[in-house]
């Protein structure tokens, strides 16, 4: 559970962090920000803040914001058999800041990131800097944490079931 005061400092970092990547957002999605602090009460260190711009049947479109050194925890998106769902494919390109992007993969020996509290089993580092993107296909385990300065990634992809992502560690919960 986030505080009301830890809600409004990280929704105004957020916002701080958008203007900087001069993305223009309107009063509606400013206040429909979502912040996820993934079950774990430690919204700034693992957490991420989103705004959805679009989710369909088919594509979903999404800005999202890590505060310095925030981690997105470990997940994948599985397929839903039930739904005819393949999993999400996504791509992120970042917009302001650096993201340290990790995958299954040949282990990066001095990883970037600083390791949060919680289960992760991957460590193929990929750095995005704005301008850069990486797409990820349906089924993948990733992670992924800003550098110093926070960042800001758009994200692109198949339709999403956040409800649905599967984490690696056991104590994460994905609420909306």
């Amino acid at each position: 559970m986030i505080s009301k005061t830890d809600f409004q400092e990280i929704k105004s970092k957020a916002i701080e962090l958008f203007k900087n990547a001069s993305i223009v957002l309107t009063q509606t999605e400013m206040d429909n920000l979502e912040i996820a602090d993934f079950g774990l009460s430690d919204p700034f260190n693992t957490g991420l803040e989103i705004i959805t711009y679009v989710n369909t049947e088919r594509v979903c479109a999404k800005e999202l914001v890590l505060l310095p050194f925030q981690t997105c925890p470990e997940h994948r998106h599985a397929p839903i058999i039930e739904k005819n769902y393949f999993g999400k494919e996504e791509t992120f390109r970042c917009r302001y800041g650096t993201v340290y992007l990790y995958v299954a993969g040949e282990k990066t020996e001095s990883i970037k990131a600083k390791l949060p509290k919680g289960v992760y089993t991957v460590f193929h580092q990929i750095v995005l800097q704005p301008g850069e993107q990486y797409t990820l296909y349906p089924d993948t385990l990733h992670w992924f944490q800003a550098g110093a300065q926070g960042a800001v990634v758009s994200e692109f992809s198949t339709a999403s079931f956040d409800l649905l992502d599967i984490f690696t560690d056991p104590l994460v919960v994905r609420a909306v």
